[in-house]
């Protein structure tokens, strides 16, 4: 019986989530497995993967081959290097606490470069928006200018009716004040 590491679909339409399994190679994707050893949801940023690393470190030295997507998860994880140092030590290149050591080694920077990396996504998304708010706020002016020239023009307009009204208006009671007298004498 050829044993596979793989991923197990879950999730609805267009919300993916897998569980990591170990299974039978001639079972279907989403049929029986042996062992659930993680979980991977990929809609998060950064993905998120729990995967407990004794047991998929022991199902690799019992000779389960991953997918390509698992093999992937494991990589990140650092299990198949992990898995490559306890191959050392079994051919005597090197010792247990050296291979530990190197290790924690790689884990700490990896975590160091997954945390830059979240971090600067966080700084270029800030920047992003803050160059949307500049770019809004420009567009904000523009139509504040927009504005302010027609309500000035119509209040050029109402101006110039309100003077030529005027200019009408005051010859017309010019006129009626020259007939009012004539009509009390």
């Amino acid at each position: 019986m050829a044993t596979r590491m793989r991923l197990q679909r879950y999730g609805k339409k267009g919300q993916p989530y897998y569980h990591i399994v170990i299974a039978d190679g001639r079972a279907p994707r989403d049929g029986g497995f042996i062992e659930r050893i993680g979980s991977y949801n990929p809609l998060t940023i950064p993905a998120t993967i729990d995967l407990d690393m004794d047991k998929a470190l022991a199902w690799l030295q019992k000779g389960a081959s991953p997918s390509d997507t698992a093999k992937a998860i494991l990589s990140y994880k650092g299990i198949l290097y992990k898995n490559h140092l306890l191959k050392g030590v079994a051919k005597g290149a090197l010792t247990t606490e050296a291979a530990e050591a190197k290790f924690q080694l790689w884990l700490t920077e990896k975590q160091a470069k997954i945390t830059s990396k979240v971090n600067q996504k966080a700084q270029e998304s800030k920047s992003e928006f803050k160059k949307r708010l500049e770019a809004e706020a420009k567009v904000k002016e523009v139509r504040e200018e927009v504005i302010a020239k027609k309500r000035a023009k119509l209040q050029e307009k109402e101006e110039k009716a309100a003077e030529t009204e005027e200019a009408v208006v005051a010859p017309e009671a010019e006129q009626q004040q020259a007939e009012e007298p004539k009509t009390e004498a």
